[in-house]
């Protein structure tokens, strides 16, 4: 029951997400005004805002002008019904769960901005982040907490120069860099290097694929990797363990 009635909320907050996604990078208000057409910018009804059937009824396109809407809007939705789904079924019904919810739904927004147009806002890296701390503030005490930010902003730092050294180009953003503070908020230090190991498997084929270092078109948004590194790790996070001490005792 937890899990259907967070799947539930997350299908709604998944519609919010669309319009940060879709207002923040072009520094438009977030609440007014309401939400309308993309394209003839006509005002929508409740009825074409329900997410993810909305967009199966209308088969993907406006009620108005017919234009098609993009799959994203319902990929977004239906994503961040399944991460409220995994984390409350993790965590059960907790103060710890839905900020750790939160703060995974802004980095699916931030993936999918960093993907569309390498494009990483600080509003939305702030907010993952705070709720990360926040979250993780409330079983493991503020100081370790945010010493295990600092430490992952730190650490993803120092790589960011090497590796912009080495390569003679920009390595690492600097939106990396909070992610990687986020990471380091929900995991602590052993489950972070598991996580930023993953993120560089999961990244490796695309970046093998797209190996046009003068075209900035082609450049791997890498925040998506990371994001999704952070969710199989710490949903996870038993197996990542268990590995971890047949490794190192």
């Amino acid at each position: 029951m937890i899990t259907a009635t967070a799947i539930l909320f997350g299908l709604i907050f998944g519609s919010f997400l669309n319009v940060l996604i879709a207002r923040i990078p072009k520094d438009e208000n977030v609440a007014f005004p309401a939400s309308h057409c993309p394209k003839c910018k006509t005002p929508l009804k409740a009825y074409h805002n329900i997410p993810l059937f909305s967009w199966l009824f209308l088969r993907g396109k406006c009620a108005f002008c017919k234009e098609k809407i993009s799959v994203k809007y319902p990929i977004v939705e239906l994503f961040n019904a399944l991460i409220w789904g995994a984390v409350f079924f993790k965590l059960g019904l907790s103060y710890i769960a839905l900020m750790i919810a939160f703060s995974f739904s802004f980095l699916l927004a931030l993936s999918v901005i960093d993907f569309y147009i390498k494009m990483v806002p600080d509003s939305l890296n702030l907010l993952a982040l705070t709720t990360a701390i926040v979250a993780a503030t409330s079983f493991q005490g503020f100081s370790i907490n945010f010493q295990n930010a600092l430490l992952a902003v730190g650490g993803f730092a120092l790589l960011r120069f090497y590796l912009s050294y080495l390569i003679k180009k920009e390595a690492l953003g600097e939106g990396d860099l909070m992610v990687a503070g986020t990471m380091g908020a929900m995991l602590g230090i052993k489950l972070l290097l598991m996580a930023i190991f993953t993120s560089a498997i999961l990244a490796l084929p695309v970046m093998m694929y797209q190996r046009d270092e003068t075209d900035e078109s082609k450049t791997v948004p890498f925040v998506p990797f990371l994001a999704l590194a952070l969710f199989i790790v710490y949903i996870f996070d038993f197996a990542f363990i268990d590995y971890w001490n047949s490794l190192y005792g």
